[in-house]
Formats: C-alpha cells, sequence, structure tokens
C-alpha cells in the first residue's frame, strides 16, 4: 500500500525511513494555528488531523496517509515553532531548569475509505538550567527556528536536556512505537514491507 507522510518535516522523514517503510512526502501545507480551548493532547491530535485531511484531498487511489503534530506544553501553555529569534529566547528562559511535556498527535488516514485512527503520545523532558548566554549562544546556531519549543533534542540542543520520561522518538516528532502499533492496525506489516 501506498504511504504518505503529510509533513515537510525531515526529522520525520528520517524517522519513518528508519522504520524501513517506503514513503512518500506530500506535505500537508496546513498552518499549525493553536485551536483556543482544547486541551493539549487533544489540540496536537486535531493538528494532526487536519495535515492528513488537507493531503487526503489530493490523494488518488489506495494510500495511508500520516499525520503528526508536535507540540510542547509548559503548564497550561503552549509551545509552538518560535516566529523569530525573540521568541525563542523567551520559550527557552521559560522552559529552562524546569519540567515540560511534548506531545504528538497522530493522525493514520486509510483511502479511500478515509478510515480513520488517531493517537498520542506524551513525553516528560527536563531541560537543565541555562544562563542567558546558554540561550544566546544557541540561538545562534539556527537550530531552534524551526521546533516546536525552540529545542532540538536530537541535535545541539541535546545538550540543554538533563532526563526525559518517555519516548524519546516522540521528542523528536515521531513516537515510532504508537505509529508502528497503528500501523499493524491498517494489516501494515512493517517487519515485511521493508524498502530496501
Amino acid at each position: 500500500m501506498r504511504i504518505i507522510l503529510a509533513s515537510s518535516s525531515p526529522r520525520r522523514s528520517d524517522l519513518l525511513a528508519q522504520m524501513g517503510l517506503k514513503f512518500e512526502v506530500i506535505p500537508s501545507g496546513q498552518e499549525e494555528k493553536v485551536v483556543e480551548n482544547l486541551p493539549p493532547h487533544q489540540l496536537a491530535v486535531e493538528l494532526a488531523l487536519k495535515k492528513a485531511e488537507s493531503v487526503a484531498k489530493r490523494v488518488q487511489g489506495c494510500a495511508l496517509i500520516i499525520g503528526a503534530d508536535t507540540i510542547v506544553v509548559k503548564g497550561d501553555k503552549v509551545l509552538g515553532k518560535p516566529k523569530d529569534e525573540d521568541e525563542a529566547f523567551q520559550m527557552l528562559m521559560e522552559l529552562q531548569g524546569q519540567v515540560h511535556e511534548v506531545i504528538t498527535g497522530l493522525a493514520v488516514m486509510e483511502m479511500p475509505t478515509r478510515r480513520c485512527v488517531t493517537a498520542y503520545e506524551k513525553t516528560l523532558v527536563e531541560m537543565a538550567p541555562l544562563t542567558r548566554q546558554d540561550v544566546e549562544g544557541y540561538i545562534r546556531t539556527g537550530e531552534p527556528m524551526d521546533k516546536a519549543g525552540a529545542y532540538g533534542i536530537q541535535g545541539l540542543g541535546g545538550m540543554l536536556i538533563k532526563r526525559i520520561e518517555g519516548c524519546y522518538y516522540n521528542v523528536v516528532g515521531l513516537p515510532i512505537h504508537r505509529l508502528w502499533v497503528i500501523l499493524k492496525e491498517f494489516e501494515v506489516e512493517v517487519f515485511t514491507e521493508r524498502a530496501v
């Protein structure tokens, strides 16, 4: 079956490739707008579903479309991708020395039936105490600018993280165990349908 990743995230592409699946990328083009009054896990799932639905409108024939959206939650505040360096600085100063949640919503939609399975994964992340100079130096690398919460655990941002509780891949942007469980519901045999 044709598998489509509804995301332009290179990290998600890398993780899907790590699973060994043949897939293509069709970015959703959906803006990641925060929907007010939704609990964070529902927000992440809703954003993932919107991405899958956006791509579904453009797909002919049989396919499985994978939508994913990752958010960072500190208290009752949802942190998406920073719009500029000032916002990245504010986010990192808010997260430093604290524990926050990373939530990824998943939506896997089968075409043409439009049957959809959704789920989410939550990981607790403790960021080390950081100085203003630490944060400014990290921002100068450019790494924080396209990532929820303004850091990438799989890159230089990994040095900022003291510990995690839960799925590491979720923090990167695609909880591969949770996705594997969903794919099995659609009878995708990851170990036998591997890309060579």
